[in-house]
């Protein structure tokens, strides 16, 4: 099954440039009205005073090229079929339309379609009287005995530099002269774990295996140039930057981090974090990226190119564009900290006795440890069966230390703080979250002078305000928050009769609206108690046996 979005493949790329035109953050970029095959993108703002820079070539590149056309980088770019090259009549109507006195430089990528199609159109409007002149960028060292090497993402950086020096005013010649300058000093490298998706296409070919990638390979998914049995992020930056430093020799570089199309950017980043820790990281002047410049598609990959630096082109890279797809350089540096004491988040309290509170305690933690079994069997039913298990850790807890005598039993908000520091602690999961703001919101709420139920129907109110859950959610809330309302109206045995119809009444409501239980069928449902409910009247229930 072809895993690309389209609608009609043959219309694929002219929907793709009519969505790049709309969304060009500058709103300066037209398509040329001249025949439903030919696909030229240019400058509005175009006035032919100055020498005019124009690229292209397949589309499936993206940015690369239309997003590189507007003010100082490219004048148009001429789009062909998917990894095709566009036609010599493209181009030659490209050079013609923005083509004024000054002249006209094409920069083409090392591949023979292209050449052959830019250099005839080339010749061509020369017939019709304009100068033009071509460059050829070269970059891709990935088979370094080969007479024609690729043109890859390091296109990118000759397009900067020679659209700077063509808004300065530049003659043709001199703006031909700069950009092969660049390409003189420019060099790449690409890896990938997986070939790109072809829209239509079924072939899922797997190439590379997994656990492996291909270095060198190429920006249309040619077979690289050898492979390489590691996916391990330093290990492949050092087996680019190895014969990348090798080539490029020593020097101040600008560095573009290529993303091929498929790469995450968590991936990018730490790729990155890699490279400024590589044998590189002394020559780094700039990091362009990480972005996708120059792409192929969802190709699971990526490409570095080093710029050698002079005074020309750092100006050249620097200088500001209106362009989609150019990515503003960074000045490299070191990774920059500010120092921080650390906070220790922990209620400072001093253990003390209260028979009544300590009765409380264990009784309520002996409930919810005896229940751990049938908690746990009520939800396997609506939820992932471990309800009665995460209630019991916190239980375990608070139990221990209140057997070690390490409770400020006698300092009820101290206590709910504590309570709501341990149950964040030790238990697992979103509940552990949940009734630790519960009993951490009662705890300072009974500090600020509320009564006891008032503060619990306070910290229940934040519980339901971060947690998201309600009344007749299907959740611990609906035993909890009727059996507080009546523990503040009446007394504990209110409470407890209150809970209980509360957790029932779980048993009959067949959507939840929070919790595991949320994605549950309604058949699940039916019959069954919420787990969080039954053990919030359990507990209730043997707080009033125990106070008789």
């Amino acid at each position: 099954m072809s895993r690309f979005f389209f609608n009609d493949r043959k219309q694929l790329v002219n929907d793709a440039i009519e969505g790049i035109l709309i969304s060009a953050p500058h709103g300066n970029l037209v398509k040329l009205d001249i025949d439903p095959a030919i696909r030229v993108i240019a400058r509005s703002d175009w006035d032919k005073s100055r020498v005019a820079v124009i690229s292209g070539g397949g589309s499936g590149h993206e940015p690369a090229h239309a997003g590189f056309v507007g003010k100082g980088m490219l004048t148009a770019a001429v789009c062909g079929d998917l990894f095709a090259s566009p036609s010599v009549d493209a181009v030659l109507n490209a050079i013609v339309a923005v083509t004024g006195d000054r002249g006209c430089l094409l920069i083409v990528k090392n591949y023979t379609g292209d050449r052959l199609n830019f250099g005839l159109a080339a010749e061509k409007a020369k017939r019709y009287g304009l100068k033009v002149e071509m460059v050829i960028v070269a970059d891709d060292i990935a088979l370094p005995d080969n007479k024609q090497p690729r043109g890859i993402a390091g296109t990118a950086l000759v397009h900067k530099i020679a659209g700077f020096a063509a808004e300065h005013g530049k003659s043709l010649g001199e703006v031909r002269d700069i950009a092969r300058q660049a390409c003189d000093n420019l060099w790449s490298l690409g890896v990938a774990m997986q070939t790109c998706n072809l829209p239509g296409s079924d072939d899922d070919e797997g190439r590379i295996r997994k656990g492996h990638v291909e270095l060198g390979l190429g920006i249309h998914g040619e077979p690289g140039a050898s492979v390489v049995d590691t996916q391990n992020s330093k290990a492949i930056i050092d087996t680019l930057v190895t014969p990348l430093k090798a080539q490029a020799g020593k020097g101040r570089f600008a560095v573009l981090i290529n993303n091929l199309g498929g790469v995450s950017a968590l991936e990018m980043a730490l790729l990155t974090k890699e490279l400024a820790h590589s044998a590189l990281k002394e020559d780094i002047a700039y990091l362009i990226g990480p972005a996708p410049l120059v792409s192929s598609l969802d190709m699971k990959g990526f490409s570095l190119s080093l710029l050698k630096l002079n005074a020309t082109f750092e100006q050249a890279i620097n200088e500001s564009v209106e362009t989609l797809g150019w990515q503003k350089p960074v000045a490299f540096a070191p990774l920059r900290t500010l120092p921080h004491t650390a906070i220790h988040d922990r209620v400072e309290f001093t253990p003390s006795e209260n028979a009544g509170v300590g009765a409380l305690v264990a009784v309520g933690t002996q409930t919810l440890l005896a229940l751990e079994n049938r908690l746990n069997a009520l939800d396997a039913k609506v939820g992932d069966g471990d309800t009665g298990s995460t209630f019991a850790q916190g239980a375990r807890d608070i139990a221990q230390r209140l057997e070690k005598q390490q409770l400020p039993l006698n300092d009820v908000p101290a206590l709910l703080l504590l309570t709501g520091e341990r149950l964040a602690t030790v238990m697992g999961g979103s509940s552990g979250v949940l009734m630790s703001i519960f009993f951490a919101a009662a705890g300072q709420k009974l500090h600020d002078g509320q009564s006891l139920p008032e503060a619990l129907l306070s910290g229940l109110a934040q519980m339901k305000q971060y947690g998201g859950a309600d009344l007749g959610d299907r959740t611990l809330i609906d035993a909890l928050q009727p059996a507080l309302e009546a523990l503040q109206r009446g007394d504990l045995q209110s409470a407890a009769q209150a809970a209980q119809a509360g957790a029932d009444a779980t048993a009959k409501m067949v959507k939840a609206g929070a919790g595991r239980s949320s994605y549950v069928n309604k058949d699940n449902l039916e019959g069954v108690t919420d787990p969080g409910a039954v053990a919030v009247a359990e507990v209730f229930k043997a707080m009033v046996k125990a106070k008789r």
